[in-house]
């Protein structure tokens, strides 16, 4: 939106006195960034998020330069009169914390114009299916799919052959899934084929005369680990008998050649440029003590460069438990990057879990000044710079500990010591991981942050003492 004369657009925000101070600093950083002239409007009120629209309207002052309203995110209700006090022109409720004024007008983690493309397949392998029921299974394969798989692999135990395989396949079938096979087993294998799977890991030199007869794509591997021995005249073999196939070279966990391992799929590739690729990448995520969502992104970003389109990943270590949900938004992420030749940043914040993009401070002065403004006993809770502040009408309190801080808040009722203790140990997590605290929200963990739901009535900025 521009205002008339190609000039840029104004826009109106409103706010209480306690935010001013705050949103003003926010919109001198943000409006020449996103093309906008700021103009604030205080109303008589300490608290923005305390003003219904009704109220607004009585008190609102909307002069001809503005092209529209935007009011704070925690102010419900109908906005028809506030629309009508300014002219019929717009009006809309910006974000509920003004510290999310950045994203809110896509200054912040920005994606661009088609955004969310990919081309790698997920394989979710369901590790030890001979163990498992076909309840068990289906759920199973119902979460993976829900997390973004395309197949569901199921994964067979050394020593079979496992009777149930055909059952196993149909079920999941009968179900929608698309589903793989992995075993070495031929009696396994055939029975899954039978039974609707479109695709055997893995075949080499010591089962490839049995794939012969199977008619689907299978995987194929090296005859010796650490190696790339036996893989050509493998496909060698594939290619003469008219089989569709897919190569893995390996991928071998930290410590046992991971490095050389890589190069191996350089290889295949400068090699046999056209052939398909597979990447299992669960020697990584379920080998090294480390949270899974860089190892997967990493190893997407690796497979995207090299055109390797489909991935096996498992989700057994708890560490790596959300792993096809990583690798969903990895392939995205990847694609989008190696397609436009720029870097993956700033573009995918669900990957970022452990620690903020950005963790926005008020300022000790800012703070004092809020503190000042306040008229009612209700406790603010902010943390910043290593400290964790409490402020109200009389006190002004910060320590990093909230055990100390909450022997100084001196509350009393149970309630409200839940309520604030809560809060106070919430803050103090940000602090610990650099993350940003906002009083009554959720922390961010990516695509794991639960919503906060507050259980408690009164005001949105916390029981008075």
């Amino acid at each position: 939106m521009t205002g008339s004369d190609d000039r840029p657009p104004h826009f109106l925000f409103v706010t209480g006195r306690l935010a001013e101070f705050a949103l003003r600093r926010e919109l001198e950083a943000l409006a020449p960034r996103a093309g906008f002239v700021a103009e604030v409007a205080v109303l008589p009120i300490s608290v923005a998020a305390l003003m219904p629209p009704k109220w607004v309207a009585r008190h609102l002052e909307v002069g001809e330069s503005i092209d529209k309203v935007i009011l704070p995110g925690h102010c419900k209700g109908d906005l028809a009169q506030v629309v009508e006090k300014a002219g019929g022109r717009p009006v809309e409720r910006g974000p509920e914390d003004l510290r999310d004024l950045p994203r809110f007008f896509n200054q912040g983690e920005r994606r661009r114009d088609g955004y969310g493309m990919q081309n790698i397949a997920i394989l979710a392998e369901i590790n030890h299916a001979p163990r498992l029921t076909h309840g068990d299974i289906l759920a199973i394969a119902e979460r993976f799919r829900a997390e973004g798989a395309d197949l569901i692999d199921l994964g067979c135990d050394p020593g079979g052959p496992w009777s149930g395989a055909g059952d196993a396949v149909k079920a999941l079938k009968d179900a929608g899934h698309r589903v793989s096979i992995d075993s070495f087993d031929p009696v396994e294998v055939e029975q899954a084929i039978e039974a609707g799977a479109e695709l055997v890991l893995s075949v080499n030199g010591t089962n490839r005369e049995f794939a012969k007869s199977w008619g689907v794509e299978v995987v194929a591997i090296p005859d010796r680990p650490g190696t790339l021995e036996g893989l050509e005249a493998t496909m060698e073999f594939l290619d003469k008998h008219d089989m569709p196939f897919r190569v893995d070279p390996i991928v071998e966990p930290i410590g046992f050649g991971f490095a050389a391992s890589l190069g191996r799929y350089l290889e295949v590739r400068t090699r046999f440029p056209d052939v398909e690729m597979l990447m299992g990448v669960g020697n990584l995520t379920e080998l090294t003590d480390c949270d899974s969502a860089g190892i997967n992104t990493i190893l997407i970003g690796f497979c995207q460069e090299l055109a390797i389109k489909s991935v096996l990943t498992t989700a057994v270590i708890n560490w790596a438990r959300s792993s096809v949900r990583e690798i969903d938004l990895a392939r995205r992420l990847v694609y989008h990057a190696v397609m436009n030749r720029t870097p993956p940043k700033r573009l995918e914040p669900l990957l970022v879990m452990l620690r903020d993009p950005q963790v926005p401070r008020h300022g000790r002065d800012v703070l004092a000044e809020m503190q000042r403004l306040i008229k009612d006993p209700n406790w603010r809770i902010f943390a910043e710079d290593g400290t964790i502040y409490a402020i109200n009408s009389q006190h002004f309190l910060s320590d990093p500990d909230p055990f100390v801080l909450f022997g100084q808040m001196g509350v009393e009722d149970a309630s409200h010591a839940f309520y604030l203790g809560q809060e106070l140990m919430k803050a103090r997590t940000a602090l610990t991981l650099n993350k940003a605290y906002r009083q009554d929200r959720a922390l961010e963990w990516g695509f794991l942050t639960d919503e906060e739901v507050s259980h408690r009535g009164g005001s949105n900025f916390g029981p008075s003492s």
